[in-house]
């Protein structure tokens, strides 16, 4: 009876880990964002070997982190200009992938990025697309208003914004 609550412990655990999620779950408009995302396992015992993530609109001039043994694309793409400091942005990264990898299925690991979070307070969802050897996972869904994103068989990675923090200046 014991290794059956102890099985059962497992499997409920494993599943919190099943969807690529962000670490930091929450962010103040206005601020800058480390986001962390957490990949927890490859595609039905496939390991990773790209993760690849469509920024939503309101997150601005992201920048990812290097991966030692990955190589990192950034695309960029039109955007409605805003002001940078006197300059003026009229593109924007709208995608970073990490590629050339290999993530083992059974291990877990980070891909990481910053940006300026310029959305107003509410849900932001990070489309996520992870390619195995064997196979691929598109962590894209969104959830409709009121539904639980855990309901999903493959959820975006979901961020909450906040209203903005005190005024000041932050990197």
């Amino acid at each position: 009876m014991k290794k059956l609550a102890l099985l059962a412990l497992l499997a409920a655990s494993g599943s919190a880990f099943a969807h690529v999620t962000l670490e930091t779950p929450t962010v103040a408009s206005g601020s800058y964002y480390k986001g962390v995302l957490k990949i927890g396992h490859g595609c039905n015992g496939s390991p990773t070997t790209a993760v690849s993530v469509e920024l939503p609109e309101g997150v601005r001039l992201a920048q990812p982190m290097p991966k030692a043994g990955w190589e990192v694309e950034v695309v960029k793409s039109a955007v409605k200009p805003f002001d940078n400091y006197g300059r003026k942005v009229s593109e924007d990264v709208s995608r970073i992938t990490w590629k050339g990898g290999k993530l083992p299925s059974n291990f877990y690991d980070e891909f990481v990025f910053q940006a300026k979070i310029a959305a107003q307070p509410g849900k932001l969802f990070f489309k996520v697309k992870q390619q195995c050897e064997q196979g691929e996972t598109n962590w894209a869904e969104i959830p409709a208003a009121g539904q639980d994103a855990h309901e999903l068989k493959s959820p975006a990675a979901e961020l909450t914004v906040t209203a903005a923090a005190a005024a000041g200046h932050h990197h």
